[in-house]
């Protein structure tokens, strides 16, 4: 039978609506067993909002995380397969890929910029896809469908190790760097082998495969890479750094590793993590029809509620500094008021009003608030806004000094750790930086009542909105006195955690 080009586009469009919402039922098992056994208290809590917020995202079909990430495709096309198309292979899926983000139930949020050196336009669409293919025996097309968000792709990481290098010790070492922003806990993919880029596509490829550290460790007799696998969960999880950063038993849920002979000078490794919002689905066609998606059992998600009872209701919009004073690190506070948003672009644009004299845009007023690392999925149907989760803060390290010293701001919302300068200006202009958990983009964007335009509209998700939020939940992760909940990062270089 012939692979019908409506067949392959229709399909690619149903696997990433179907990511973008469900989780898959190893990760659920996983997170529910780090929940289970957590005793750091934040990273508690951080879990369990992560599998609450997936829940939510199952039972109303939006996405787990505001990044819907940029689209990951790996085919293995059977050398025997026929085609019933008219266009190409990659404009097939990149026709799925552009269905699925502008899909009017379920829009998502479209991240991929074209001219990456230069204008960065936004394609709008998320297009086009990253496609890898393998010509393979058979007359079957196999097909694996991930959105990889940029909080865990940017955390990559590679080296030539020399031939009798300590891989385990690289890896132990290079873990920390990648700092809380690829939102742990997740899975950890190593590329062992090849040369550079086969190395790194390795790495990719090993996140695509179920979380089975488990069975791997009730073999009998596990093979070496098993072992290794099995000592490296070990030693990376006792590194402390937990959920979100904030310490704890699970960094990883699973390690994996796949290799390929090399150079005999040579050891290429690359490292690259799955997020909080791990998002993949396997599926083949063989000519006779849509792909089937495997069916989700609800009974998987724990029965979870959030628990408001040890949080510090805060009142944004009559806050003051002596109030900020009386927050630790670790403290949970409930947002309520008005806050203002702003991301990369958005600083960027702010920071070259300020230098030019020109001054902040027409209505955006920042004076006493929280601005929050945020670029939001359109809202649908009586959203006020879509999910609304937290980007990695570190990003904006370099505009701290200057949002605090033009705007008046009270501080910053985000997610993962501050580098030690911009903990520093924090503690300088007696400010605060709090956390919201990445993967609970749907669960926070419930906390958010009212939702419009400032201003740079035409950026898209890049632009200015005031949000007027209710119970927001939130963790003090550097108070006004310079000190540092995510401590495992607060001496490395803000160079190297980028």
């Amino acid at each position: 039978m012939k692979i019908k080009q409506k067949h392959l586009i229709d399909s690619i469009f149903s696997a990433l609506q179907y990511i973008s919402y469900y989780h898959s039922p190893d990760f659920i098992r996983a997170m529910v067993e780090a929940y289970e056994k957590e005793s750091n208290v934040g990273a508690k809590n951080a879990i369990g909002q992560i599998l609450i917020n997936s829940k939510m995202c199952a039972f109303g079909k939006r996405p787990l995380c505001q990044d819907t990430g940029i689209v990951n495709i790996f085919l293995e096309v059977g050398m025997d397969v026929q085609w019933d198309a008219e266009l190409s292979v990659d404009e097939m899926i990149n026709e799925g890929v552009r269905k699925a983000y502008t899909h009017p139930d379920n829009p998502l949020r479209a991240s991929v910029v074209s001219d990456p050196i230069f204008s960065r336009v936004n394609t709008k669409d998320n297009t086009p896809a990253v496609i890898h293919t393998k010509m393979v025996k058979g007359d079957k097309l196999d097909v694996i469908v991930a959105a990889k968000g940029c909080g865990s792709e940017n955390k990559a990481k590679f080296t030539v190790l020399n031939p009798d290098d300590n891989l385990t010790d690289w890896i132990l070492k290079t873990v920390p760097t990648m700092g809380a922003g690829w939102c742990p806990p997740g899975i950890l993919g190593i590329g062992v082998g090849g040369t550079p880029e086969k190395a790194m596509l390795m790495a990719k490829a090993s996140l695509m495969d179920p979380i089975d550290i488990n069975e791997v460790r009730a073999k009998d007799n596990p093979s070496e890479i098993e072992k290794l696998r099995l000592d490296l969960f070990e030693k990376v999880n006792n590194l402390g750094i937990g959920a979100q950063g904030l310490g704890g038993l699970t960094t990883v849920l699973d390690v994996k590793i796949q290799d390929y002979p090399t150079h005999a000078a040579s050891q290429p490794v690359a490292i690259i993590p799955n997020c909080a919002a791990t998002r993949h689905v396997h599926f083949t066609l063989d000519g006779s029809g849509v792909a089937q998606l495997p069916p989700v059992d609800f009974d998987l998600y724990p029965d979870l509620e959030m628990d408001y009872s040890k949080y510090i209701k805060v009142n944004l919009n009559t806050l003051t500094r002596e109030q900020m004073q009386d927050w630790d690190i670790g403290d949970t506070l409930l947002l309520s008021g008005t806050i203002i948003t702003g991301r990369d672009a958005a600083h960027k644009r702010l920071n070259d009003m300020v230098e030019s004299g020109e001054g902040l845009p027409e209505g955006v007023n920042f004076d006493n608030k929280f601005i929050y690392y945020v670029g939001p999925v359109d809202a649908v149907g009586n959203e006020v806004i879509g999910p609304a989760g937290p980007t990695t803060a570190t990003r904006m390290d370099k505009f701290t000094d200057m949002m605090l010293e033009n705007t008046g701001i009270f501080g910053m919302i985000g997610k993962a750790e501050r580098g030690p300068k911009a903990a520093e200006s924090i503690k300088k202009h007696q400010a605060s930086y709090l956390i919201a958990v990445g993967g609970a983009a749907y669960l926070i964007s419930k906390s958010i009542k009212k939702s419009k335009v400032l201003a740079f509209e035409e950026m898209g998700m890049e632009a200015i909105y005031e949000f007027e939020v209710k119970d927001m939940p939130v963790a003090v992760a550097v108070d006004t006195q310079g000190n540092n909940i995510h401590k495992i990062f607060s001496q490395i270089p803000v160079t190297e955690i980028k």
